[in-house]
């Protein structure tokens, strides 16, 4: 598989670094991947905040998902058609969640009126705590209601279950482009952002 992971080299900088030869299938080396099939009953999967880009040759279908909104909309990923599209998996007792949101804000607000489209997928909360959480940090953008774990269930060959936060970003064709596990770093995720809306 052709994807390039990226070592995070603080004040927000990354460099790229080819894994293809690394890797002996699509699923080596991913730690958190790792964490997830080990069994171990963990409450919680610690992102270390990498980075993995997909080549446009390598992501595979388009992502299929539906989900209902905290408003009750539902949504199907077939509605972002032609669109790039960010998924942030968060819940509002998340630590990282709370420290990354103010830069999710304002790289929606930045880039959807390029036409990105952001949602949350808050796997654990009630609609009053989702709420307040989105009060508090001024949240924009739409969450889905996800604690009967659809969208993550449609979502586990790159979110593994529990890892929170991870942002996917998806390309005009609704296949996943890349993925953040654990904290974004805001310069790293507008320059996905940004790769997405330009291709």
């Amino acid at each position: 598989m052709h994807r390039r992971s990226f070592l995070r080299l603080g004040a927000g900088l990354a460099v790229g670094v080819p894994l293809a030869a690394a890797l002996a299938g699509c699923s080596a080396d991913d730690p958190l991947a790792e964490q997830a099939k080990a069994g171990d009953n963990k409450n919680y999967i610690a992102g270390d905040g990498s980075v993995t880009e997909y080549a446009p040759s390598e992501r595979g279908e388009p992502v299929r998902l539906t989900g209902t909104l905290f408003d009750g909309t539902e949504v199907s990923a077939a509605d972002w058609a032609g669109d790039v599209v960010v998924l942030n998996f968060w819940y509002a007792a998340c630590a990282p969640c709370r420290k990354e949101a103010p830069d999710l804000v304002e790289l929606h607000d930045t880039y959807a009126p390029e036409g990105a489209r952001f949602y949350g997928v808050n796997i654990r909360d009630e609609a009053k705590t989702a709420e307040a959480f989105e009060r508090n940090f001024a949240i924009p953008y739409p969450s889905f209601e996800d604690r009967n774990g659809g969208v993550l269930l449609a979502m586990t060959s790159f979110v593994p279950p529990q890892a929170v936060p991870t942002t996917l970003v998806l390309d005009r064709e609704g296949r996943v482009a890349a993925r953040i596990l654990g904290l974004a770093d805001k310069g790293t995720l507008k320059t996905l952002i940004a790769d997405a809306l330009a291709a």
